[in-house]
């Protein structure tokens, strides 16, 4: 049974990755239509300082993407991630203020979204908590620690040395676009290549065949919310480096783009299914969009109704896909 078993989760797998290759070539082809109309209906879509910019808005959006991706591929969700920005652009901002060294207060700032990871992991893997009630409370409580810890106040007096990190280039491409790489590369290697990886998606596939298996999943939902949270802290550094200021509001409603991107790449809401490269376009697709809005003086509501409307065809797509297989 366990072979049938087995073979049947394989079966899925490879479908799931030639649906999520189709996909990733379908965003990439209408993210260069997209950026051939408004190439041609504004002025300053290809100016140096726009591509600049989105790419800038798009690094991000893609690193808390990227985090996301891991909770979701396991069938969890995880709603803290804007939250979890906010809180750790006031903790950073209030280590530098107080004179503490950018690589200590880096460091500590990114450990503290591994503990908060690590909070969430516990309340789904121990408590029995459904991933949704676990990390809307997070959602919750981490902004409102980050408001109680500044009185709602922003934090300013940062080393120009962090502020000027996100807005300096490398190779001529802004340093946020390849802090993008950097959490990029080892999060494919860690999905697509080493063994953790195989055990999130048997852990989506089917959690209690995982663990009649041998695989703790209750370790390996540790590993995917302690990187979600810790990308969301990065995100929170990055942000603050990049307004030179630590707010407790910041990152307010990034985790429904974060989700968007993830979704929208091909990450399958009923777990098992996603990539690095998918979340990563998606979160390019919605920046695109969202500028390109911003360009052609659309209303931006209308901003929000075309990403649902990517997120309920793409999920109805994969509910397809999922009944045939």
């Amino acid at each position: 049974m366990s072979a049938i078993a087995e073979n049947k989760r394989a079966s899925v797998k490879k479908k799931g990755v030639r649906f999520g290759v189709l996909l990733n070539l379908t965003l990439f082809f209408l993210l260069l239509a997209i950026w051939a109309i408004l190439a041609f209906t504004t002025e300053s879509f290809l100016t140096e300082n726009n591509i600049t910019n989105l790419m800038r808005q798009f690094s991000l959006l893609a690193i808390i993407a990227i985090g996301q991706t891991f909770v979701i591929i396991t069938a969890g969700i995880d709603l803290s991630v804007g939250a979890v920005v906010g809180l750790t652009s006031v903790i950073v901002a209030m280590l530098l203020a107080a004179g503490v060294p950018i690589w200590l207060a880096v460091s500590l700032t990114l450990l503290a979204g591994v503990l908060i990871g690590a909070v969430h992991a516990f309340g789904v893997s121990y408590m029995k908590l459904p991933p949704f009630i676990v990390t809307l409370a997070g959602l919750t409580g981490w902004r409102g620690l980050g408001l109680l810890m500044t009185n709602g106040l922003g934090i300013s007096g940062l080393p120009p040395e962090f502020n000027a990190f996100s807005r300096g280039f490398v190779l001529g491409l802004p340093t946020l676009f390849w802090m993008v790489v950097v959490v990029a590369v080892p999060a494919y290697v860690l999905l697509h290549k080493a063994r953790i990886g195989k055990y999130i998606f048997a852990v989506g596939s089917n959690a209690e065949a995982a663990r009649l298996s041998g695989i703790d999943a209750r370790q390996t939902i540790f590993v995917v919310y302690i990187i979600s949270s810790t990308c969301a802290a990065l995100a929170g550094i990055l942000v603050t480096s990049r307004l030179g200021l630590g707010i407790a509001t910041t990152g307010d409603g990034w985790e429904l783009q974060a989700i968007a991107s993830s979704v929208i790449g091909g990450t399958s809401l009923f777990g098992a299914i996603g990539s690095i490269i998918g979340p990563t376009l998606g979160s390019l697709l919605l920046s695109t969009i969202n500028q390109g809005a911003n360009l052609l003086n659309v209303n931006p509501f209308w901003q929000r109704i075309i990403t649902a409307l990517l997120i309920v065809v793409v999920v109805f797509v994969d509910h397809l896909r999922r009944r045939r297989s």
